[in-house]
């Protein structure tokens, strides 16, 4: 019977150590992705304040807190207008609000009508 028992701790303490070496394996990998988010982050913003004015970067801030999904596709938006070289100066705030009536009125507007 010890033979056995002896047999089982060792099984157990193996599986110990996969599971411990399998948790630090994901936490380093948790750790790198986060890493990778907050430097593309970085440089996101980075490119934003050289392509909007600070007035517009307000406004996108303001819009973030009841919008972020919306802003954030904005935000790609300008970035790749940016990349391809019809950006020619920074875009002031107007020119954001004018964008942003542009995007939000291709959206369906859905009237119901009772008879």
């Amino acid at each position: 019977m010890s033979d056995i028992d002896e047999l089982r701790r060792k099984r157990m303490e193996e599986l110990q150590q996969q599971a411990a070496q399998q948790a630090s394996q994901q936490s380093a990998d948790a750790q790198s992705q986060e890493k990778m988010r907050r430097e593309l982050e970085a440089q996101k913003k980075q490119v934003l304040m050289q392509l909007l004015t600070p007035e517009a970067r307000s406004r996108l801030a303001n819009l973030r807190l009841t919008k972020p999904e919306f802003v954030e596709q904005i935000e790609l938006q300008l970035i790749q207008l940016a990349q391809m070289g019809r950006i020619k100066s920074k875009i002031t705030d107007e020119q954001l609000k004018q964008l942003l009536r542009q995007v939000t009125g291709q959206k369906r507007n859905i009237n119901i009508t009772r008879k």
